[in-house]
């Protein structure tokens, strides 16, 4: 028996799904079917049973599942009670951050993070927020920066930030000469956003509901900076956040338009493993992203 295995076992209980529970943590399916067979023949008993159709857990094998839980969690409070050993702030912090908030954070964040820990650098991992989760959850990230809500009873979170949502269009179109937009009004327009699995898309469409809807004409980019340059060019409009419409990525090709209020907005939190033991380094980044000076959010004391 093998801390990995326990883990497999967990992920499989929370997907009920070998698939989804080998992408969430990192392995192929048959290596993690065949890593949970191992561990039922070694304890003699089925901890799933699987059906054609879904996959449901034993009722041995949910006693199994909680105590997995716990035993993986304790596991890793070895690694984290050593580190409270050690300066805190003297060992690289393993950081995963969202792809809409991280290029236009980080550059305003490391200069001040090495002011308050000049020997802690970060090991930046940039995904969408459900990898995020489950390298958070799997102990392969320390912390990670998502939008709220996000979380549950193991997680900590810290609210960052809110920053407002904006209209960016070409300076051609017919919009550019307005002074403010209201969300309804964009599902009359080819909006142009991020790919599916990106939680900013779906920040948007929650904010302007008609936006994705059936037969409206929405596109879909890579990353905030190929839609920037997409609207440039004429192709579309967009909606990004505040921090992505700072003087450092504005161009004359460009109007930014807000919108009326209620302004839709989203809020970055900070969040961690309520086991983590590096107290100082957490308190370290939330002093650091407190002193940053992005144009357009407001920071939360």
């Amino acid at each position: 028996m093998t801390l990995n295995e326990l883990r497999f076992v967990i992920a499989v209980a929370q997907e009920l799904n070998f698939r989804r529970a080998a992408e969430k943590s990192f392995i192929s399916q048959p290596a993690l079917s065949l890593a949970i067979q191992k561990l039922e023949i070694e304890l003699g008993l089925k901890i799933f049973e699987r059906g054609k159709s879904e996959i449901t857990i034993t009722p041995i094998g949910g006693a199994i599942v909680e105590q997995a839980m716990r035993v993986i969690e304790e596991a890793e409070r070895i690694h984290e009670i050593a580190t409270q050993g050690q300066n805190q702030l003297a060992t690289p912090l393993r950081i995963g951050i969202i792809h809409s908030v991280g290029p236009y954070l980080l550059p305003h964040l490391i200069p001040e993070l090495k002011k308050l820990a000049p020997d802690m650098p970060l090991d930046v991992e940039e995904n969408i927020t459900a990898n995020l989760e489950a390298l958070l959850e799997n102990g392969k990230l320390d912390v990670i920066i998502v939008a709220l809500p996000f979380g549950d009873a193991g997680i900590n979170t810290h609210p960052l930030y809110d920053e407002p949502f904006e209209v960016v269009v070409n300076i051609e179109h017919r919009w550019a000469t307005r002074n403010s937009i209201k969300p309804l009004e964009l599902a009359e327009e080819k909006v142009l956003l991020l790919d599916s699995g990106h939680c900013f898309s779906n920040q948007v469409a929650e904010a302007c509901p008609k936006v994705i809807r059936k037969g409206n004409d929405a596109q879909h980019g890579t990353s905030l900076e190929t839609i920037r340059n997409m609207v440039a060019s004429g192709l579309g409009i967009t909606v990004l956040p505040a921090s992505a419409n700072n003087a450092r990525y504005r161009s004359r090709l460009l109007k930014i338009i807000p919108f009326t209020k209620p302004v839709p907005s989203r809020r970055i939190a900070l969040a961690w493993r309520k086991s983590f033991a590096r107290s100082r380094a957490i308190d370290a980044l939330i002093k650091a992203v407190a002193q940053t000076k992005i144009s357009g959010v407001k920071h939360l004391r």
